[in-house]
């Protein structure tokens, strides 16, 4: 029976895939899943699977990178967003792709395509990774091809994975972990840290207004000043107010 290998760092998109590919293919052996790269690497040298589903951009060594080590030894599929710039690279490449949230139409393609050539020698992806790294310095994961603003992100909202619209975020919020996609009567989290956000999103529609905030301006409804020089942001649909550090207290100046 054929072995795989699961690499992704969202245990419900995990577990979302694992179940996919039992239904598809009942026969598919996973032998080991992981949301950490080092881990996957580990097991990689030590037990390498027939295949390998690799989330491109996960903690711990990339999937780009266990991708170029291993390619030649088995078969890679790579698992990545909708709007992600890699897709492009991958249909040119004629690579195989799993897309997130799993859609099990697509999938079921990428297996039929695995069926028939699992048994034959793996192809060395190295060429089409190398094509891709530059698209990925310059815009990263997130970031729509040709340098466009992102139009939607995949989110965590309680026990499931939701496709949120950019425009429907009012603030952003980080930790040093998580990210807070605040909409007016809800919220989830991504594994996205601030400055990848800010590289993906329109800097005329989000304004960063303290370290750990982006704001969306187009939900703010008012501007409160306080004696001292403080600012604070009143937003429409939503109760809290967001405190505007000094450092960018001068975006404000006009209103």
């Amino acid at each position: 029976m054929p072995s795989a290998l699961l690499l992704e760092d969202e245990p419900l998109l995990r577990e979302n895939l694992r179940a996919a590919l039992h239904k598809l293919w009942p026969e598919l052996q996973i032998d080991f899943e992981t949301g950490d790269g080092d881990e996957a690497l580990a097991r990689l040298l030590s037990a390498p699977p027939d295949i390998a589903f690799l989330d491109i951009r996960v903690p711990g060594t990339s999937g780009l990178d266990l991708a170029r080590r291993f390619s030649s030894r088995l078969h890679v599929v790579f698992v990545t967003a909708h709007q992600d710039f890699a897709i492009e690279a991958f249909e040119r490449g004629a690579v195989d792709y799993v897309l997130k949230p799993v859609n099990l139409a697509r999938l079921a393609t990428t297996v039929e395509r695995l069926k028939s050539k699992v048994s034959q020698p793996p192809r060395d992806v190295r060429e089409v990774i190398d094509r891709m790294e530059p698209e990925a310095a310059a815009g990263g994961a997130g970031s729509a091809s040709r340098g466009e603003p992102t139009r939607w992100l995949h989110a965590t909202v309680g026990n499931q994975t939701k496709l949120i619209t950019i425009r429907e975020v009012v603030y952003f919020q980080s930790d040093s972990k998580y990210t807070r996609v605040v909409r007016a009567h809800d919220e989830a989290l991504i594994r996205k840290s601030l400055v990848e956000l800010l590289d993906m999103l329109d800097g005329q529609q989000f304004w960063q207004i303290h370290r750990a905030t982006l704001v969306n301006t187009e939900c703010i409804e008012s501007v409160v000043r306080d004696g001292l020089g403080g600012l604070e942001l009143i937003l429409k649909g939503r109760r809290e107010r967001l405190k505007v550090s000094r450092s960018f207290r001068h975006l404000f100046k006009g209103m």
